[in-house]
């Protein structure tokens, strides 16, 4: 009978703890034009509750999945900002976009396009 009391009680525990995790799953469009664009965007969003994350450089989408108990949306977005490409709500500073190599250079929305340098 104590087994059964104690393997009662740790499956409530167990499934009370689940109910708290806040598992999401979102799409945030985020410019970019490559394969480096991806490896860079991926990387950046890599944090404490962050599960998986894929940018697709046909569609310009990443599918995110997260605890958002331990990370907010935006916080993910100004992450993919920070290393230099725009997304909805946070817009890459000019400083570090311009960083970014020839063949990742997106055409920002509202300014005009600049040319993709050449590699020699």
């Amino acid at each position: 009978m104590k087994s059964l009391r104690f393997s009662l009680v740790a499956l409530l525990a167990f499934l009370g703890s689940a109910a708290f995790a806040q598992s999401k799953t979102d799409s945030i469009k985020v410019a970019g034009n490559c394969g480096m664009c991806k490896k860079r965007i991926e990387a950046a969003v890599k944090a404490d509750g962050v599960t998986s994350a894929e940018w697709s450089a046909k569609t310009k989408m990443l599918s995110i999945n997260y605890d958002a108990s331990k990370i907010k949306l935006d916080d993910i977005q100004r992450k993919i900002a920070d290393v230099g490409y725009d997304t909805p709500k946070f817009k890459a500073t000019e400083a570090v976009y311009t960083k970014l190599p020839g063949c990742c250079k997106y055409d920002r929305e509202g300014q005009p396009a600049q040319k993709p340098e050449t590699h020699h």
